[in-house]
């Protein structure tokens, strides 16, 4: 894979840029996540990984403010964002991408990456903006150097709808950008892309690293993860197991437990 492994700036600061610290979440009787606590730094790219179920997108849901936190507090570069609306974490620097896509289909892609450009001006000039209702429309010349910058200006004008599953998952990623984050958190960007088109998000993941963008990234995909990352943080039924160098994480024997299974007596002993 093109992406070289590690961090994308200076990861040497002292201060994280996102720290969870003893975040806990319940459905009614379920616990789904208990006491996670982690922190990121500037410039890193750490990945957020576990089997199915173990609760990494509750844990971006509880970030970004799509949940409320039960117990303990979130983050940003020191400020505590624990009950701020999520469209105040996105002006404050925090944003995602999704598992499944949310592109409006029956917009063009330009219109589509215009809308996340309101986070930043939430006004009535703001809501006017994406649908071209004033001249001389700086959003949509900004939105046609993303697309052009991220290799995809030529799908400006196409409905979204129409476009493949691979080229809809970097237009998302685009948007994302434009609301201006500091962090971006992705979950599985990788999903259900091809060797080539992988090898494109790869590049432009790596381009937008080295922009000075933070990168949290939830994906199944190891190889992916252990080009692109430096560090992993594993979640199994809600818990944190480990925190390592991605190099490492294979060693762990709770994390092989979580993967691969383990008999009664191995998973007792790693409790």
């Amino acid at each position: 894979m093109a992406a070289p492994a590690g961090g994308g700036g200076d990861v040497s600061a002292a201060r994280p840029i996102l720290a969870l610290e003893a975040v806990s979440k319940r459905f009614g009787g379920l616990s789904v996540i208990q006491e996670l606590s982690f922190e990121v730094l500037p410039g890193e790219r750490v990945a957020l990984i576990g089997p199915n179920g173990a609760g990494k997108t509750t844990a971006f849901n509880l970030i970004t403010g799509v949940y409320p936190v039960d117990a303990g507090r979130i983050l940003l570069d020191g400020e505590d964002i624990t009950r701020l609306p999520a469209r105040k974490r996105i002006r404050a620097g925090l944003a995602r991408t999704f598992q499944n896509i949310r592109l409006l289909q029956h917009l063009t892609v330009l219109e589509n990456v215009m809308v996340a450009q309101y986070a930043r001006h939430p006004s009535l000039a703001g809501m006017l903006q994406p649908v071209n209702l004033l001249r001389g429309n700086r959003w949509q010349r900004e939105a046609r150097a993303a697309l052009g910058e991220a290799g995809l200006a030529q799908y400006a004008e196409e409905a979204t709808g129409s476009l493949p599953y691979g080229i809809q998952k970097r237009i998302e990623l685009v948007r994302a950008l434009l609301a201006r984050p500091r962090i971006l958190l992705l979950d599985e960007p990788a999903a259900g892309l091809n060797p080539a088109e992988t090898e494109a998000l790869a590049a432009q993941l790596a381009a937008i690293s080295g922009s000075g963008v933070t990168l949290l990234v939830v994906e199944h995909d190891m190889h992916f993860i252990g080009a692109f990352c430096r560090r992993v943080v594993v979640l199994n039924f809600g818990c944190k197991i480990a925190e390592c160098d991605c190099d490492a994480v294979g060693d762990d024997p709770r994390v092989r437990a979580a993967y691969l299974g383990a008999d009664t007596e191995l998973a007792a002993a790693h409790a």
